[in-house]
Protein backbone atom coordinates (compact mmCIF):
# COMPACT_ATOMS: atom_id res chain seq x y z
CA UNK A 1 0.00 0.00 0.00
CA UNK A 2 2.98 1.94 0.33
CA UNK A 3 3.36 2.60 -3.19
CA UNK A 4 -0.22 2.15 -4.43
CA UNK A 5 -0.90 4.46 -7.73
CA UNK A 6 -4.55 5.74 -7.50
CA UNK A 7 -6.13 7.18 -10.82
CA UNK A 8 -9.96 8.64 -11.31
CA UNK A 9 -12.56 7.01 -12.63
CA UNK A 10 -12.22 8.22 -16.17
CA UNK A 11 -8.36 7.96 -16.11
CA UNK A 12 -7.70 11.38 -16.30
CA UNK A 13 -6.44 12.09 -12.99
CA UNK A 14 -3.77 9.81 -10.79
CA UNK A 15 -1.47 10.32 -8.09
CA UNK A 16 1.72 8.35 -6.91
CA UNK A 17 1.42 9.13 -2.82
CA UNK A 18 3.67 8.82 -0.39
CA UNK A 19 1.66 6.77 1.94
CA UNK A 20 -2.25 5.17 0.90
CA UNK A 21 -4.02 5.07 4.82
CA UNK A 22 -7.28 3.13 4.97
CA UNK A 23 -8.46 4.37 8.68
CA UNK A 24 -11.09 1.92 9.95
CA UNK A 25 -12.52 4.94 12.32
CA UNK A 26 -12.57 8.49 13.07
CA UNK A 27 -9.75 8.13 15.53
CA UNK A 28 -7.51 6.89 12.88
CA UNK A 29 -8.23 9.30 10.49
CA UNK A 30 -7.55 11.92 13.12
CA UNK A 31 -3.93 10.21 13.70
CA UNK A 32 -3.17 9.85 10.28
CA UNK A 33 -4.01 13.72 9.75
CA UNK A 34 -1.86 14.35 12.36
CA UNK A 35 1.01 12.53 11.66
CA UNK A 36 0.81 13.95 8.02
CA UNK A 37 1.24 17.31 9.43
CA UNK A 38 4.00 16.24 11.50
CA UNK A 39 6.28 15.42 8.83
CA UNK A 40 4.95 18.13 6.52
CA UNK A 41 2.95 16.01 4.26
CA UNK A 42 -0.36 17.15 2.46
CA UNK A 43 -3.41 15.34 3.01
CA UNK A 44 -6.30 14.47 0.44
CA UNK A 45 -9.41 12.18 0.80
CA UNK A 46 -11.15 10.01 -1.71
CA UNK A 47 -14.40 8.42 -2.02
CA UNK A 48 -14.97 6.72 -5.01
CA UNK A 49 -12.73 8.60 -7.53
CA UNK A 50 -15.65 9.93 -9.77
CA UNK A 51 -14.61 13.60 -10.09
CA UNK A 52 -12.77 14.48 -13.15
CA UNK A 53 -10.54 16.66 -12.22
CA UNK A 54 -7.20 16.55 -9.74
CA UNK A 55 -8.81 17.23 -6.82
CA UNK A 56 -8.17 14.46 -4.41
CA UNK A 57 -4.45 13.77 -6.39
CA UNK A 58 -1.59 14.24 -3.92
CA UNK A 59 1.77 13.66 -3.57
CA UNK A 60 1.88 13.30 0.50
CA UNK A 61 -0.69 10.78 2.08
CA UNK A 62 -3.58 9.86 0.10
CA UNK A 63 -6.93 8.48 2.42
CA UNK A 64 -9.49 6.12 1.83
CA UNK A 65 -12.80 6.28 4.16
CA UNK A 66 -13.45 3.03 2.39
CA UNK A 67 -13.75 1.72 5.78
CA UNK A 68 -16.12 4.10 7.45
CA UNK A 69 -19.62 3.54 5.78
CA UNK A 70 -23.44 3.12 6.94
CA UNK A 71 -25.80 4.64 8.64
CA UNK A 72 -25.50 5.15 12.02
CA UNK A 73 -28.33 6.95 13.03
CA UNK A 74 -31.75 8.08 12.18
CA UNK A 75 -33.87 10.24 13.74
CA UNK A 76 -37.84 11.05 12.80
CA UNK A 77 -38.80 14.92 12.46
CA UNK A 78 -42.38 13.71 11.27
CA UNK A 79 -43.83 14.70 8.97
CA UNK A 80 -41.19 15.87 7.10
CA UNK A 81 -38.82 12.86 7.00
CA UNK A 82 -36.12 11.94 9.34
CA UNK A 83 -32.31 13.84 10.09
CA UNK A 84 -30.04 10.79 9.01
CA UNK A 85 -26.48 10.39 9.96
CA UNK A 86 -24.09 8.51 7.66
CA UNK A 87 -20.38 7.95 8.01
CA UNK A 88 -18.54 9.65 4.89
CA UNK A 89 -17.31 7.03 2.70
CA UNK A 90 -20.94 5.13 2.24
CA UNK A 91 -21.25 4.85 -1.56
CA UNK A 92 -25.01 6.39 -2.67
CA UNK A 93 -25.72 2.99 -4.21
CA UNK A 94 -25.54 1.74 -0.89
CA UNK A 95 -27.55 4.72 1.14
CA UNK A 96 -30.16 4.97 -1.19
CA UNK A 97 -31.65 0.91 -0.68
CA UNK A 98 -31.10 1.56 3.12
CA UNK A 99 -32.85 4.32 3.26
CA UNK A 100 -35.75 3.14 1.85
CA UNK A 101 -35.61 0.43 4.41
CA UNK A 102 -35.82 2.96 7.16
CA UNK A 103 -39.10 4.62 4.99
CA UNK A 104 -37.05 7.56 3.62
CA UNK A 105 -35.22 9.16 0.82
CA UNK A 106 -32.70 11.37 -0.63
CA UNK A 107 -34.72 14.78 -1.51
CA UNK A 108 -33.06 14.91 -4.84
CA UNK A 109 -29.93 12.32 -6.74
CA UNK A 110 -28.01 13.14 -9.42
CA UNK A 111 -27.85 10.69 -12.63
CA UNK A 112 -25.09 8.19 -11.44
CA UNK A 113 -24.91 6.42 -7.94
CA UNK A 114 -21.19 5.09 -7.63
CA UNK A 115 -19.87 8.03 -5.52
CA UNK A 116 -19.72 8.27 -1.39
CA UNK A 117 -21.64 10.32 -0.06
CA UNK A 118 -19.25 12.88 1.02
CA UNK A 119 -17.17 13.32 -2.33
CA UNK A 120 -20.54 13.76 -4.04
CA UNK A 121 -21.64 16.77 -1.55
CA UNK A 122 -17.74 18.31 -1.70
CA UNK A 123 -17.82 18.81 -5.35
CA UNK A 124 -21.77 19.95 -5.55
CA UNK A 125 -23.13 17.07 -6.92
CA UNK A 126 -27.12 18.14 -7.70
CA UNK A 127 -29.69 16.38 -9.86
CA UNK A 128 -32.37 18.16 -11.19
CA UNK A 129 -35.37 19.94 -10.30
CA UNK A 130 -36.35 23.70 -10.42
CA UNK A 131 -37.59 23.26 -7.08
CA UNK A 132 -34.54 21.35 -5.41
CA UNK A 133 -31.34 22.64 -4.80
CA UNK A 134 -28.04 20.00 -4.54
CA UNK A 135 -27.00 17.23 -1.95
CA UNK A 136 -25.32 19.60 0.06
CA UNK A 137 -28.85 21.58 0.86
CA UNK A 138 -29.70 18.08 2.49
CA UNK A 139 -26.50 18.50 5.48
CA UNK A 140 -28.09 19.69 8.60
CA UNK A 141 -24.25 19.14 10.20
CA UNK A 142 -20.94 17.80 9.74
CA UNK A 143 -18.16 16.11 11.95
CA UNK A 144 -14.93 16.82 10.17
CA UNK A 145 -10.74 16.39 11.25
CA UNK A 146 -9.42 19.32 10.94
CA UNK A 147 -5.79 19.66 9.67
CA UNK A 148 -3.99 19.24 13.28
CA UNK A 149 -6.17 15.82 13.96
CA UNK A 150 -8.52 17.20 16.15
CA UNK A 151 -12.38 16.25 15.33
CA UNK A 152 -14.88 19.01 15.37
CA UNK A 153 -18.57 19.40 14.75
CA UNK A 154 -20.38 21.85 12.84
CA UNK A 155 -23.73 23.01 11.98
CA UNK A 156 -25.66 26.44 11.18
CA UNK A 157 -26.08 27.30 15.11
CA UNK A 158 -22.44 25.54 15.84
CA UNK A 159 -19.32 26.80 14.36
CA UNK A 160 -21.50 27.87 11.55
CA UNK A 161 -18.25 29.73 9.42
CA UNK A 162 -16.92 26.29 9.64
CA UNK A 163 -20.21 24.60 8.43
CA UNK A 164 -20.82 26.86 5.35
CA UNK A 165 -17.62 26.55 4.17
CA UNK A 166 -17.27 22.66 4.39
CA UNK A 167 -20.49 21.65 3.36
CA UNK A 168 -19.43 21.97 -0.27
CA UNK A 169 -16.10 22.35 0.56
CA UNK A 170 -13.49 20.78 -1.90
CA UNK A 171 -11.43 18.93 0.47
CA UNK A 172 -10.08 22.07 1.21
CA UNK A 173 -11.08 23.44 5.00
CA UNK A 174 -11.20 19.35 6.59
CA UNK A 175 -11.60 15.84 5.88
CA UNK A 176 -15.58 14.90 6.44
CA UNK A 177 -15.81 11.87 8.28
CA UNK A 178 -19.55 11.88 9.42
CA UNK A 179 -22.66 13.98 8.25
CA UNK A 180 -26.56 14.23 8.78
CA UNK A 181 -28.70 14.59 6.19
CA UNK A 182 -32.07 15.82 6.12
CA UNK A 183 -33.96 12.88 4.44
CA UNK A 184 -37.80 12.82 2.87
CA UNK A 185 -40.20 10.05 3.93
CA UNK A 186 -39.70 7.55 0.95
CA UNK A 187 -41.42 8.61 -2.53
CA UNK A 188 -41.69 6.73 -5.74
CA UNK A 189 -41.19 8.53 -9.16
CA UNK A 190 -43.19 8.60 -12.35
CA UNK A 191 -41.21 8.58 -15.34
CA UNK A 192 -42.23 9.84 -18.43
CA UNK A 193 -39.50 9.63 -20.92
CA UNK A 194 -40.02 10.46 -25.16
CA UNK A 195 -38.34 12.18 -27.56
CA UNK A 196 -38.47 15.75 -28.58
CA UNK A 197 -37.45 18.79 -30.82
CA UNK A 198 -34.99 20.83 -29.09
CA UNK A 199 -36.38 24.02 -30.83
CA UNK A 200 -39.94 23.38 -29.57
CA UNK A 201 -38.71 22.61 -25.96
CA UNK A 202 -36.81 25.61 -25.72
CA UNK A 203 -40.09 27.28 -26.99
CA UNK A 204 -41.99 25.99 -24.12
CA UNK A 205 -39.55 25.45 -21.50
CA UNK A 206 -40.76 27.00 -18.60
CA UNK A 207 -44.01 24.80 -18.80
CA UNK A 208 -41.78 21.84 -19.40
CA UNK A 209 -39.64 22.40 -15.83
CA UNK A 210 -42.83 23.85 -13.92
CA UNK A 211 -45.04 21.13 -15.04
CA UNK A 212 -42.81 18.45 -13.12
CA UNK A 213 -41.01 17.83 -10.06
CA UNK A 214 -37.79 16.81 -12.09
CA UNK A 215 -37.10 17.64 -15.84
CA UNK A 216 -33.99 17.29 -17.53
CA UNK A 217 -33.31 16.37 -21.45
CA UNK A 218 -30.53 15.19 -23.38
CA UNK A 219 -29.70 16.68 -26.57
CA UNK A 220 -28.00 15.22 -29.48
CA UNK A 221 -25.64 17.28 -31.52
CA UNK A 222 -25.94 17.62 -35.52
CA UNK A 223 -29.30 17.08 -35.06
CA UNK A 224 -32.28 18.97 -33.21
CA UNK A 225 -33.72 15.85 -31.64
CA UNK A 226 -33.69 15.61 -27.62
CA UNK A 227 -35.18 12.86 -25.06
CA UNK A 228 -37.18 14.18 -22.51
CA UNK A 229 -37.12 13.46 -19.07
CA UNK A 230 -40.27 14.46 -16.52
CA UNK A 231 -40.41 12.81 -13.73
CA UNK A 232 -43.00 13.49 -11.00
CA UNK A 233 -43.00 12.48 -7.10
CA UNK A 234 -45.61 9.71 -5.86
CA UNK A 235 -46.64 8.93 -2.39
CA UNK A 236 -43.80 5.96 -0.88
CA UNK A 237 -46.94 3.23 -0.90
CA UNK A 238 -47.75 4.32 -4.70
CA UNK A 239 -47.95 0.63 -6.98
CA UNK A 240 -44.54 0.14 -8.57
CA UNK A 241 -44.86 -0.17 -12.41
CA UNK A 242 -40.96 -0.69 -13.16
CA UNK A 243 -39.79 -1.03 -16.67
CA UNK A 244 -39.65 -4.62 -17.81
CA UNK A 245 -36.73 -6.11 -17.45
CA UNK A 246 -36.14 -7.34 -20.62
CA UNK A 247 -37.04 -3.76 -21.73
CA UNK A 248 -34.63 -2.43 -19.34
CA UNK A 249 -31.85 -4.69 -20.42
CA UNK A 250 -32.10 -3.73 -23.73
CA UNK A 251 -32.74 0.05 -23.40
CA UNK A 252 -30.67 0.88 -19.98
CA UNK A 253 -27.76 -2.10 -20.65
CA UNK A 254 -27.67 -2.81 -24.44
CA UNK A 255 -28.26 0.35 -26.19
CA UNK A 256 -26.92 2.84 -23.54
CA UNK A 257 -23.85 0.81 -22.94
CA UNK A 258 -22.58 -2.24 -24.99
CA UNK A 259 -24.13 -0.98 -27.87
CA UNK A 260 -23.22 2.84 -26.90
CA UNK A 261 -19.47 1.54 -26.57
CA UNK A 262 -18.95 0.32 -29.88
CA UNK A 263 -20.73 3.08 -31.60
CA UNK A 264 -18.72 5.33 -29.93
CA UNK A 265 -15.21 2.79 -30.99
CA UNK A 266 -16.43 3.36 -34.55
CA UNK A 267 -16.79 7.18 -33.93
CA UNK A 268 -13.40 7.50 -33.14
CA UNK A 269 -12.25 5.80 -36.37
CA UNK A 270 -14.48 7.12 -38.50
CA UNK A 271 -15.59 10.94 -36.88
CA UNK A 272 -17.26 11.85 -40.10
CA UNK A 273 -20.51 9.39 -39.80
CA UNK A 274 -21.30 11.27 -35.94
CA UNK A 275 -23.75 13.40 -37.55
CA UNK A 276 -25.29 9.98 -38.84
CA UNK A 277 -25.17 7.98 -36.22
CA UNK A 278 -26.29 10.65 -34.04
CA UNK A 279 -29.67 10.95 -36.27
CA UNK A 280 -29.98 7.07 -36.12
CA UNK A 281 -29.35 6.94 -31.95
CA UNK A 282 -31.84 9.78 -31.40
CA UNK A 283 -34.73 7.39 -33.13
CA UNK A 284 -33.63 4.59 -31.93
CA UNK A 285 -34.51 5.73 -27.75
CA UNK A 286 -38.04 5.41 -28.07
CA UNK A 287 -40.47 6.98 -25.37
CA UNK A 288 -41.32 4.62 -22.41
CA UNK A 289 -43.36 5.28 -18.92
CA UNK A 290 -42.75 3.63 -15.32
CA UNK A 291 -43.41 3.87 -11.73
CA UNK A 292 -40.41 2.79 -9.83
CA UNK A 293 -38.07 3.52 -6.20
CA UNK A 294 -37.19 7.53 -6.56
CA UNK A 295 -33.74 6.00 -6.72
CA UNK A 296 -34.03 3.82 -9.21
CA UNK A 297 -35.43 6.36 -11.83
CA UNK A 298 -32.98 8.88 -10.54
CA UNK A 299 -29.55 6.76 -11.30
CA UNK A 300 -28.66 4.67 -13.99
CA UNK A 301 -25.56 2.63 -14.73
CA UNK A 302 -23.05 4.63 -16.74
CA UNK A 303 -20.04 1.90 -18.11
CA UNK A 304 -18.90 3.39 -21.39
CA UNK A 305 -15.96 6.12 -20.14
CA UNK A 306 -15.65 9.56 -21.13
CA UNK A 307 -14.85 13.05 -19.92
CA UNK A 308 -17.69 15.57 -18.70
CA UNK A 309 -17.45 19.13 -18.44
CA UNK A 310 -20.35 21.15 -16.86
CA UNK A 311 -21.43 24.28 -16.32
CA UNK A 312 -23.66 26.19 -14.52
CA UNK A 313 -25.24 29.01 -16.28
CA UNK A 314 -28.44 31.45 -15.40
CA UNK A 315 -31.54 29.95 -16.21
CA UNK A 316 -32.90 32.01 -18.68
CA UNK A 317 -29.41 32.41 -20.32
CA UNK A 318 -30.25 28.58 -20.90
CA UNK A 319 -31.69 28.42 -24.47
CA UNK A 320 -29.36 31.15 -26.08
CA UNK A 321 -26.58 29.26 -24.68
CA UNK A 322 -27.53 25.91 -26.36
CA UNK A 323 -27.91 27.83 -29.81
CA UNK A 324 -24.36 29.42 -29.32
CA UNK A 325 -23.21 26.14 -28.92
CA UNK A 326 -25.19 24.41 -31.65
CA UNK A 327 -23.56 27.18 -34.31
CA UNK A 328 -19.91 26.69 -32.97
CA UNK A 329 -20.86 22.77 -33.81
CA UNK A 330 -21.55 23.63 -37.07
CA UNK A 331 -19.63 26.56 -37.94
CA UNK A 332 -16.33 24.57 -36.70
CA UNK A 333 -17.04 21.35 -37.86
CA UNK A 334 -16.21 19.89 -34.95
CA UNK A 335 -18.21 16.22 -34.20
CA UNK A 336 -19.65 15.61 -30.90
CA UNK A 337 -21.09 11.92 -30.45
CA UNK A 338 -22.40 11.95 -26.99
CA UNK A 339 -25.78 13.52 -26.22
CA UNK A 340 -25.82 17.27 -24.37
CA UNK A 341 -27.46 16.64 -20.78
CA UNK A 342 -29.50 19.48 -19.51
CA UNK A 343 -30.57 19.79 -16.07
CA UNK A 344 -32.07 22.40 -13.81
CA UNK A 345 -31.75 23.61 -9.95
CA UNK A 346 -33.01 26.39 -7.50
CA UNK A 347 -30.98 28.89 -6.21
CA UNK A 348 -29.25 28.33 -2.63
CA UNK A 349 -27.08 30.13 -0.44
CA UNK A 350 -24.16 27.68 -0.65
CA UNK A 351 -20.69 29.46 -0.50
CA UNK A 352 -18.99 27.79 -3.07
CA UNK A 353 -22.64 26.37 -4.70
CA UNK A 354 -22.56 26.75 -8.73
CA UNK A 355 -26.28 27.12 -7.94
CA UNK A 356 -25.65 30.09 -5.03
CA UNK A 357 -27.96 33.27 -5.38
CA UNK A 358 -29.90 32.03 -9.05
CA UNK A 359 -31.86 29.82 -10.37
CA UNK A 360 -29.96 27.61 -12.47
CA UNK A 361 -29.54 25.55 -15.61
CA UNK A 362 -27.15 23.15 -16.29
CA UNK A 363 -25.04 22.06 -19.56
CA UNK A 364 -22.91 19.06 -19.69
CA UNK A 365 -20.93 18.27 -22.14
CA UNK A 366 -18.99 14.93 -22.64
CA UNK A 367 -16.76 13.57 -24.57
CA UNK A 368 -15.36 9.61 -25.53
CA UNK A 369 -12.10 9.14 -23.72
CA UNK A 370 -10.52 7.99 -26.52
CA UNK A 371 -11.24 11.20 -28.80
CA UNK A 372 -9.51 14.43 -27.80
CA UNK A 373 -11.96 16.79 -25.84
CA UNK A 374 -10.16 20.38 -25.24
CA UNK A 375 -11.34 21.88 -28.66
CA UNK A 376 -14.99 21.38 -27.77
CA UNK A 377 -14.59 21.89 -23.93
CA UNK A 378 -12.69 24.86 -24.84
CA UNK A 379 -15.35 26.24 -26.91
CA UNK A 380 -18.32 25.62 -24.69
CA UNK A 381 -16.51 26.95 -21.80
CA UNK A 382 -16.00 30.37 -23.68
CA UNK A 383 -19.30 30.48 -24.00
CA UNK A 384 -20.79 29.37 -20.91
CA UNK A 385 -18.43 32.40 -19.79
CA UNK A 386 -20.14 35.07 -21.64
CA UNK A 387 -23.24 34.56 -19.59
CA UNK A 388 -21.32 34.46 -16.00
CA UNK A 389 -21.29 30.10 -16.09
CA UNK A 390 -19.70 28.60 -13.73
CA UNK A 391 -18.04 25.21 -14.05
CA UNK A 392 -18.65 21.89 -12.22
CA UNK A 393 -16.17 21.73 -9.39
CA UNK A 394 -15.91 18.32 -10.15
CA UNK A 395 -15.69 18.22 -13.74
CA UNK A 396 -13.40 19.51 -15.75
CA UNK A 397 -12.46 23.41 -16.61
CA UNK A 398 -9.75 25.33 -16.86
CA UNK A 399 -10.47 28.45 -14.59
CA UNK A 400 -8.81 29.92 -11.85
CA UNK A 401 -9.52 31.32 -8.55
CA UNK A 402 -8.96 35.13 -10.69
CA UNK A 403 -11.76 34.69 -12.81
CA UNK A 404 -13.78 32.82 -10.44
CA UNK A 405 -13.65 35.19 -7.19
CA UNK A 406 -16.36 37.61 -9.07
CA UNK A 407 -18.65 35.25 -9.87
CA UNK A 408 -19.07 33.89 -6.27
CA UNK A 409 -20.50 36.47 -3.62
CA UNK A 410 -18.67 34.44 -1.10
CA UNK A 411 -15.92 33.25 -2.36
CA UNK A 412 -13.47 35.81 0.00
CA UNK A 413 -14.94 34.39 3.12
CA UNK A 414 -14.63 30.81 2.13
CA UNK A 415 -10.75 31.13 1.69
CA UNK A 416 -10.50 32.68 4.72
CA UNK A 417 -12.49 29.86 6.43
CA UNK A 418 -10.24 27.74 4.82
CA UNK A 419 -7.15 29.55 6.01
CA UNK A 420 -8.15 29.61 9.75
CA UNK A 421 -9.11 25.78 9.73
CA UNK A 422 -5.94 24.60 7.70
CA UNK A 423 -3.58 28.14 7.97
CA UNK A 424 -0.75 25.09 7.02
CA UNK A 425 -2.24 24.74 3.60
CA UNK A 426 -2.52 20.52 4.71
CA UNK A 427 -5.33 20.08 2.47
CA UNK A 428 -3.90 21.79 -0.34
CA UNK A 429 -2.87 20.42 -3.87
CA UNK A 430 -2.00 22.02 -7.63
CA UNK A 431 -5.81 22.00 -8.05
CA UNK A 432 -6.77 23.62 -5.08
CA UNK A 433 -4.25 26.49 -6.06
CA UNK A 434 -5.64 27.27 -9.08
CA UNK A 435 -9.45 27.46 -8.41
CA UNK A 436 -8.54 29.09 -4.31
CA UNK A 437 -5.29 30.87 -4.71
Amino acid sequence: METQTWHNWAHCAGASPRRFATPKSVAEVSAEVARAASEGLHVKCIGAGHSFTSVAVTDGVMISLDNLRGITSAVPVSPSGALVTVLAGTRLYELNPALWDLGLAMVNLGDIDAQSIAGAISTGTHGTGARFGGLANQIRSLQLVLADGTVADCSAEENPELFHASRLGLGAVGIIVSLTLHCAPAYMLRAVEAPARLGETLANLDEHVGSVDHFEFYWFPHTDRILTKHNTRLPGDTPPDPVPALRAYIDDELLSNTVFEGVNRIATRFPAAIPQINKLTARVLGARTYTDRSYRVFASPRRVRFREMEYAVPAEALADTLREIDRWITDSDFTVAFPVEVRFAAADDIWLSTANGRETAYIAVHQYHRRDHREYFDAVETIARAVDGRPHWGKLHSRTAEDLRPTYRHFDEFRSARDKYDPGQVFDNDYLRRVLG
